[in-house]
């Protein structure tokens, strides 16, 4: 159930956990029992959604509103300039002494991946 606000003119606001059927409908304030109605005061909790779903939303949002340029987009990157995962990527045929298509050499512990 939702937590929701709610405003007493007697006793002040208070919260008051209800279904959602119910929540246009007036609450009773839990001090003095006058109806009260229900009121937004702070924003809604958006913590129980997963991190990157909040990110892909507040990036949509900024983009809407403010969309960068190429040039801006290229200084605000996270990666820096010449790394190879935003960079052209070059092609690496298989040779009789590289018939996997390797980009480097074989180390001396074939076991271990590295990046």
């Amino acid at each position: 159930m939702p937590l929701y606000e709610y405003e007493c003119a007697y006793c002040g606001d208070f919260e008051a956990l209800r279904p959602m059927v119910e929540s246009a409908s007036s609450c009773p304030c839990p001090s003095c029992g006058a109806a009260s109605m229900r009121v937004i005061l702070s924003a809604p909790g958006l913590a129980t959604m997963a991190s990157d779903t909040r990110k892909g939303i507040a990036i949509n949002e900024r983009s809407a509103h403010a969309p960068q340029t190429v040039e801006q987009y290229k200084e605000n990157r996270r990666h820096p300039s010449g790394c190879g995962c935003c960079g052209p990527s070059r092609k690496v045929e298989p040779t009789k002494d590289n018939p996997h298509a390797l980009k480097g050499k074989a180390a001396g512990r074939p076991w271990m991946i590295s990046h």
